[in-house]
């Protein structure tokens, strides 16, 4: 299976991909990228941050992002070459997130595709804002 291809793709076009955060799914990302922060695994000394509960890895939540670019936009054999993110707002432990791309500027000669990233809260706040390039895949000839 392969991705939309450059031609393929229009400026506008968008998809999303929803996760609800568990505590597992930060303890997995805790052991798989050795941030250990208390903020994220300690829940006495969580109480006591600004944030009055663990919160979830930002890394994390913007890893939904590459979800939908991996999987829907453009898809399998896409390859990331760049995100840049800004932080919002926390995500907690339950909250559900949406990831969406949408499609700013196509780059034919250069095969690459300038996308908005964003993922946002059950309650409509934005978590995660950002831009990435991406290079979509070709066709492969028989």
């Amino acid at each position: 299976m392969i991705g939309q291809t450059i031609d393929e793709l229009r400026v506008g076009q968008s998809a999303v991909f929803s996760k609800t955060i568990s505590e597992s799914d930060v303890y997995l990302f805790a052991g798989i990228t050795g941030d250990f922060n208390p903020a994220h695994v300690n829940q006495p000394y969580a109480e006591k941050t600004f944030f009055k509960a663990r919160i979830a890895h930002g890394m994390l939540v913007a890893g939904l992002l590459s979800a939908v670019m991996a999987n829907q936009l453009p898809g399998p054999g896409s390859v990331y070459i760049h995100q840049g993110l800004d932080f919002k707002a926390p995500v907690y432990i339950g909250d559900t997130v949406t990831a969406r791309a949408e499609v700013l500027a196509i780059d034919h000669d250069a095969n690459r595709v300038e996308l908005k990233t964003t993922c946002i809260n059950q309650g409509g706040d934005v978590v995660v804002d950002g831009r990435a390039i991406i290079s979509p895949p070709k066709r492969l000839k028989a």
